[in-house]
């Protein structure tokens, strides 16, 4: 068993994780960072999942580092390009250097008298490596990266077919010529039917409730012409803030006008659909925004229905036969292939525990600071992005926080900083309380908690956070240092 210390541990090498890491290296030079991640790549979400087509849902020039632009002209950029340019950011900053492969964290423990974290890690042999830290920070996502969320379909064993979740999809799969059913209607499904439409005979999308789906071109028309009169690097930066503010109108304009931005979005699939499925089948019952919005590039999922393709059903599985599924209204689908992208299961800190002073620290019962502290816990940080803009938007704002927070603690002399929340604070919904998907529903007890004010309450408001976690001092009531 090795010991090594850190002024600053990070966990995590994904898109949050070398941005923190990057950030550091930029903000404070001096700290001595480590990096601990389970998988043997950089790249988190974007390593992990395979599956055809696996691409963003978010614009790549507001997913991408504000300290190193996305430089394409590709809007939703496909999962081995976002790999790419993250492994890309990692080398030029110099973390490659810092990342300790094939750890899987399962516990940080903080004691007040060293001031500092001890925290154990396992390889893939089960040995146990332990590290200590001056400051923690978690970049893990908030998704258990080791088995996706499979509901209880009733009789699946019977099923003779092949039976996969996109979380872990296999090299030997083949969907060519084959019926192929996909159960869902999140991003994962919308992103595979195209995809698999391609190359299958037929391809069904079975979903439980419609969501909302529109297209946005792939390619910036708009930036394409500008570089051909304005340097690159401002072309990239005027694509960024225009797409952030463009974001942030629309969520605004949906949370004050539902029912309009809903009549706005329906008439878009009406003319995309052009007849090939009923407007039933992508008409929520829930208003815009309380779910995450679908975005489909260049109308292709349209377009494979439009072509026969594929098809969608708005159904439940009542169970499975030998050769499909049998729905709730008694009719059947058979298929050969059986595609469950059904979600995933909430995850906090990549399920590690913490304690402090040996007392166990639940982050599902602790209020967040800023979206990014923890109430009561010393020198940690957890990451979470934005669940109505862009992931990288918030984690950026907060990776850039933590720094601020470092040099204060430096100019203060103080080895520890911890936010306390006042009495009467704490309410008891999760920070990601806006939305009502499947997989929040399930989850919620892992997440962090909300408080009635600021800044123990999230807004999800990217001019607020920049304000709050920029710009507005790093010491207030609730913030301790010594």
């Amino acid at each position: 068993m090795s010991t090594d210390h850190y002024d600053v541990l990070i966990i995590g090498a994904g898109l949050s994780g070398i941005g923190m890491a990057c950030r550091l290296a930029m903000a404070c030079p001096e700290k001595r960072v480590g990096i601990l991640e389970r998988r043997h790549a950089i790249g988190g979400t974007w390593d992990l999942f395979r599956y055809p087509g696996v691409r963003s849902d978010s614009d790549m020039f507001t997913f991408g580092y504000g300290f190193r632009p996305w430089n394409e002209l590709k809007v939703l950029a496909d999962g081995p390009s976002i790999r790419e340019y993250v492994v890309a950011t990692a080398r030029d900053y110099g973390i490659e250097a810092k990342i300790r492969f094939g750890l899987s964290t399962t516990h940080a423990s903080w004691s007040s008298v060293d001031a500092r974290w001890t925290v154990t890690a396992v390889d893939e042999q089960g040995d146990e490596q332990v590290f200590t830290a001056g400051f923690l920070v978690g970049c893990t996502g908030y998704y258990a990266y080791d088995r996706g969320y499979i509901p209880a379909f009733p009789d699946l064993d019977r099923y003779k077919g092949r039976f996969v979740h996109p979380q872990v999809w296999p090299d030997d799969l083949d969907w060519e010529a084959k019926r192929v059913l996909v159960i869902g209607s999140g991003a994962t499904a919308i992103t595979l039917v195209p995809a698999l439409a391609q190359k299958a005979e037929h391809v069904t999308m079975l979903q439980r409730s419609p969501g909302y789906v529109f297209s946005v071109p792939s390619r910036d028309a708009l930036s394409a012409a500008l570089l051909h009169v304005l340097p690159a690097g401002v072309v990239y930066a005027m694509a960024r803030r225009r797409n952030i503010a463009l974001q942030r109108l629309l969520y605004r304009a949906a949370m004050r006008w539902p029912r309009r931005m809903r009549a706005l979005l329906l008439a878009g699939v009406r003319r995309r659909l052009d007849g090939a499925a009923t407007l039933d089948d992508f008409s929520p019952t829930y208003d815009p925004w309380t779910q995450r919005l679908c975005v489909v590039p260049d109308n292709d999922l349209f377009d494979v229905l439009r072509e026969g393709k594929a098809s969608v059903w708005t159904d439940t599985v009542a169970g499975f036969t030998e050769t499909g599924v049998r729905l709730s209204s008694g009719a059947t689908i058979d298929a050969d292939v059986v595609i469950s992208a059904t979600g995933f299961q909430v995850q906090v800190l990549g399920g590690m525990t913490l304690d402090v002073d040996g007392i166990a620290r639940d982050p599902g019962r602790l209020l967040t600071y800023k979206g990014v502290l923890l109430d009561g816990v010393p020198n940690a940080a957890v990451l979470f992005g934005y669940i109505n803009a862009s992931w990288t938007l918030k984690v950026d704002l907060a990776a850039q926080y933590v720094c601020r927070l470092l040099q204060r603690m430096d100019e203060r002399m103080a080895v520890v900083a911890v936010p306390r929340a006042p009495s009467g604070q704490a309410l008891d919904t999760c920070i990601l309380d806006a939305l009502t998907s499947g997989y929040v529903m399930r989850g919620e007890a892992a997440l962090p908690r909300q408080g009635r004010d600021a800044p123990w309450r999230v807004t999800h408001r990217y001019e607020d956070d920049r304000r709050v976690l920029l710009d507005e001092p790093v010491d207030d009531a609730w913030m301790e240092m010594f």
